[in-house]
């Protein structure tokens, strides 16, 4: 199915009217409410506030094509333009840290949550870690990430892995805690 002219018509005459796009899929016959929800997006017509003043806005949107120059005229300089709206797809809420290489990560909130006991049997199994590459993992190493990937410095535990984990027994119990345990510390 390929939209047509007259087909894209039909979507944008029943999208301005109000009618869901399964309705509007049912209509066209041949096409999916998903395709025509993107074919709404590509059109820039998903923002619609109600039946009658969307219906209203979308001939007025099509009333004046933009004028092309010809050839024999030159073309003005380009006008500031009115920015367009926010992106829809704009991050709501938390946002991300962006940490350049070299640069120390900030405290980790997992950090402050493990055992001490943990953190030494961590620290002591890494002294005698492998310090493989990713290139050196194998289904039966400990993949646990040491240092900063932007580094050197960067390596893998490599120590025998438990089995059905992807960490060896040090880095299982930092990794894998019981629920109660992660549940009595937030409080």
């Amino acid at each position: 199915m390929s939209w047509t002219d007259d087909r894209v018509e039909v979507l944008k005459k029943m999208w301005g009217e109000g009618k869901s796009a399964s309705q509007i899929a049912k209509e066209l016959g041949g096409v999916t409410r998903n395709a025509v929800i993107g074919k709404v997006h590509r059109l820039g017509l998903s923002n619609r506030s109600g039946g009658a003043s969307a219906a209203k806005a979308a001939p007025a949107a099509k009333a004046k094509p933009a004028a092309k120059p010809k050839a024999a005229e030159k073309p003005k300089p380009a006008e500031p333009e009115a920015k367009p709206a926010a992106p829809v797809n704009k991050p709501i809420g938390r946002t991300k840290l962006i940490v350049t290489a070299g640069q120390p990560l900030p405290p980790q909130p997992s950090a402050n949550e493990i055992s001490p006991e943990a953190l030494a049997s961590v620290r002591e199994v890494e002294k005698k870690a492998k310090k493989l590459s990713v290139m050196e993992l194998t289904e039966r190493t400990c993949k646990w990430p040491v240092g900063d990937p932007a580094t050197e410095d960067f390596w893998f535990c490599g120590l025998p892995a438990q089995q059905g984990k992807p960490y060896c027994e040090a880095h299982v119990g930092v990794a894998f805690q019981p629920m109660s345990a992660r549940r009595d510390r937030r409080r």
